[in-house]
């Protein structure tokens, strides 16, 4: 009745994979018993299983075939046979698969289980509480990585000062040389600046705008393929819809902001700024979109397009749209 995780070794699966978080032990029944031998069959059993939401159906060779619940099988007639009351197995997996692909299958499809099976024989289950355990471990994960900071193997409080340097300062270390590119981007410009300083007064406001709606745009995108909400598919569509989202967000701020550029430099600076906003928030917001969606295409976890990394890229195109906007008026 109960079978245990023989035919494969879970020792030699890899970090992630579903058949090392499933259940070995669980409810399986050969399909050629009535509903009345089940229940016979079943009494004393419950107890010694890891899970039991759901029965499971073999045929003659061990093959997964079917799956019945308890509230079906107490419905049913005593001598109408398992398989006519048992429902198809529409979904399971296979051990190596990923254990957070499983666990937002059983959410997506309202699963209270999910059969893990080696040839067609069943091994495992994947339970509803186990995925959910699953998905908060990826969230903690998602939120270190989003800092960014190496997985820390303690609570925050209890890490000690030199575990938090070393979790922190790579990624500090190398975004500062990132940050290179927009001081190059000043010193381009620098005939521009000379002419008119009051370009300068609005460089911060604008550049950490276009970094602001960049990792708005990054945590929601983290978020949303994090909880499976959407896939790499779904990227045109989201995109042209970040267009046009960025593009009345960079209208707002730059009527806003026009009016402190007419105080601060006359018509022309006012201009310059405003269209500038509304680039950079655009610009900024796309690439907070796209960023989580291509490091995932080239394998890489999407938390790391981190709210630092994508502030940095945004500084520096930031710097050298608003340049280039204000010397084409202003030259």
């Amino acid at each position: 009745m109960f079978h245990t995780y023989t035919s494969l070794i879970q020792s030699t699966l890899r970090e992630g994979s579903v058949g090392l978080r499933m259940n070995t032990t669980f409810l399986q029944l050969p399909e050629s018993l009535t509903a009345g031998e089940a229940i016979t069959a079943l009494r004393g059993e419950i107890a010694t299983t890891q899970d039991s939401s759901y029965i499971y159906l073999h045929d003659g060779n061990r093959k997964l075939s079917g799956v019945v619940s308890f509230r079906e099988l107490v419905r049913a007639e005593k001598n109408a046979p398992l398989r006519s009351v048992a429902s198809e197995v529409t979904h399971s997996a296979l051990p190596e698969d990923d254990d957070e692909k499983c666990a937002h299958l059983i959410f997506d499809e309202n699963l209270r289980g999910l059969p893990i099976t080696a040839g067609g024989e069943l091994v495992g289950v994947l339970s509803a509480d186990e995925a959910g355990s699953i998905l908060d471990n990826e969230t903690d994960e998602d939120f270190q990585l989003i800092a960014p900071t190496r997985l820390l193997k303690t609570s925050l409080k209890e890490t000690g000062v030199w575990a938090l340097y070393r979790s922190r300062v790579l990624w500090l270390v190398v975004l500062v040389f990132g940050n290179i590119f927009s001081g190059a981007g000043i010193a381009y410009f620098e005939d521009l600046i000379a002419a008119s300083v009051a370009l300068v007064f609005f460089l911060p406001l604008l550049i950490d705008s276009g970094g602001n709606a960049g990792s708005q745009s990054a945590t929601l995108m983290v978020r949303a393929l994090a909880t499976g909400q959407v896939r790499p598919r779904d990227w045109a569509h989201l995109i042209a819809r970040e267009a046009m989202i960025s593009a009345l967000l960079g209208g707002t701020m730059a009527l806003a902001v026009s009016i402190l550029g007419i105080l601060r430099g006359g018509p022309d600076i006012a201009l310059a700024v405003a269209l500038s906003m509304v680039v950079i928030v655009m610009i900024g917001s796309l690439i907070g979109m796209s960023l989580p969606f291509i490091l995932q295409k080239i394998g890489l976890d999407p938390a790391n397009a981190s709210a630092p990394l994508v502030t940095s890229i945004c500084d520096g195109v930031g710097v050298l749209v608003y340049f280039f906007i204000a010397s084409q008026i202003m030259l």
